[in-house]
């Protein structure tokens, strides 16, 4: 697994337990680290993925829910919600990962830790959020990175 794909997977693992526990965020990080130490810049871009999504969840999800109605989040799987807001958040907030490398990165994470058809679900999701980018980025412009 390439580093930042690790750094990436987790963050999927952490923002899943904070999701299914409801654990804070810092006990949960500090125990994936310890899982297998990342170099720090590794390590402060799963931060920074796991402290930029949890604050705009809510966010995340309605813009997922509102572009892509033919899958009811509530009905999809905990690991394939967390995928994809990942990439959203990396898509439209960080604006530091191209749309194509996010998408690929979200694809091989629903690859490694989801189902069967987690990877084709979530490139479809991904894909056609893709068609309104624009729209998302205004949407979540003030949760930007400086």
């Amino acid at each position: 697994m390439k580093p930042r794909t690790r750094a990436r997977s987790i963050a999927l693992q952490a923002l899943y337990e904070i999701d299914i526990a409801g654990h804070p965020p810092e006990v949960v990080l500090g125990e994936r680290f310890a899982d297998g130490p990342l170099e720090d810049s590794l390590a402060d871009f799963a931060r920074q993925i796991v402290f930029g999504v949890i604050p705009i969840v809510n966010e995340l999800d309605d813009i997922i829910a509102k572009h892509a109605p033919e899958w009811p989040l509530d009905q999809v799987a905990t690991i394939d919600r967390n995928i994809l807001r990942i990439a959203l958040w990396e898509i439209a907030v960080s604006d530091q990962t191209p749309l194509k490398v996010a998408i690929n990165e979200a694809v091989e994470l629903g690859k490694w830790f989801g189902s069967e058809s987690t990877a084709r679900f979530v490139n479809g999701v991904l894909g056609s959020l893709s068609l309104h980018l624009n729209e998302i980025i205004q949407t979540l412009k003030k949760h930007k990175l400086p």
